[in-house]
């Protein structure tokens, strides 16, 4: 009897355990900061639907630019006024949320010249947003979880490059990694990069891109799926518009199908790690809707 008692109140501490800590399991991940209404980045992780925030973007870098984060109408940070950012980071990360710089985007200017170029600009990301240190930090003191590669423009050239030194600091302090290519597979700029098997994160856009975005069924969806799933990483999320309005050329799946006929056929997979959501300007409700079953 006293041995079933020990074994219950293990389970219990077990359970207790369980429930306080942050799954590692599936989960959501969310872009923010390229639109001033779309709540504060602490309101963000406060709604509790998300595990991963990509903060964006820092949109100008390398080839001898000066690097320029952009984060639209939330703050200016050449004139200092993001660095209260920073207590919003820690927040988040306090919640078990991983917040994580993301680099690129549509829109940035961007490009790496050579492999000494993407040195350079590793040694800028970690000692203005990670484990280095920096008298004019953007974002303030706190520290970063890792860089989400966005790139959607350029050569493809030198990405990986960047990679490697960045998961070289991982020595001092672990940096994750995460991408975020286009569901063509292979993507024509991070494809390089993917392949050193340094990403702990790949988020295939499924969306604006015809050819393997949900359209009318899932069939290009699911057989893009199966190709991303053969990348050296060991979670693949779903990327999907959070509403219509996100994708002007498509990929937009209501909530209730992508339940019903979409979800159940990718998580399966060993390597399912979860959706991907642009982005939290579009997510009115959602992330809600579909975080019970992912």
């Amino acid at each position: 009897m006293a041995c079933q008692a020990k074994a219950i109140t293990l389970l219990l501490s077990i359970l207790a355990v369980s429930l306080c800590k942050p799954s590692d399991g599936a989960g959501i991940a969310i872009y923010w900061g390229q639109n001033g209404n779309e709540g504060s980045l602490a309101d963000t992780c406060n709604t509790g639907n998300y595990q991963f925030v990509n903060v964006a973007f820092l949109s100008s870098f390398g080839n001898g630019q000066s690097p320029v984060l952009n984060l639209a109408g939330h703050c200016d940070p050449s004139a200092g006024t993001c660095t209260g950012i920073s207590n919003d980071i820690t927040s988040c990360q306090n919640q078990g949320i991983k917040v994580l710089l993301s680099i690129g985007g549509g829109a940035g200017s961007y490009s790496l010249s050579s492999a000494d170029d993407a040195g350079q600009v590793a040694n800028y990301i970690w000692n203005n947003f990670l484990g280095g240190q920096s008298s004019s930090r953007p974002l303030g003191d706190a520290i970063l979880d890792g860089v989400d590669f966005d790139i959607e423009s350029g050569s493809g050239q030198f990405w990986d490059d960047l990679a490697r030194a960045l998961n070289g600091f991982s020595q001092q302090r672990k940096v994750y990694l995460a991408a975020a290519p286009q569901c063509i597979f292979p993507d024509a700029n991070l494809d390089t990069a993917i392949k050193t098997g340094l990403f702990d994160y790949v988020w295939v856009q499924f969306y604006n891109n015809p050819p393997c975005q949900y359209v009318n069924d899932a069939t290009g969806l699911l057989s893009a799926w199966n190709q991303w799933t053969t990348v050296q990483s060991n979670q693949i999320f779903l990327g999907l518009p959070a509403a219509p309005e996100a994708a002007p050329s498509g990929g937009f799946i209501p909530a209730d199908v992508l339940i019903s006929q979409v979800l159940p056929s990718i998580k399966g997979s060993p390597k399912y790690g979860g959706v991907m959501l642009w982005s939290k300007q579009y997510d009115n409700g959602y992330s809600a809707a579909i975080k019970g079953s992912v």
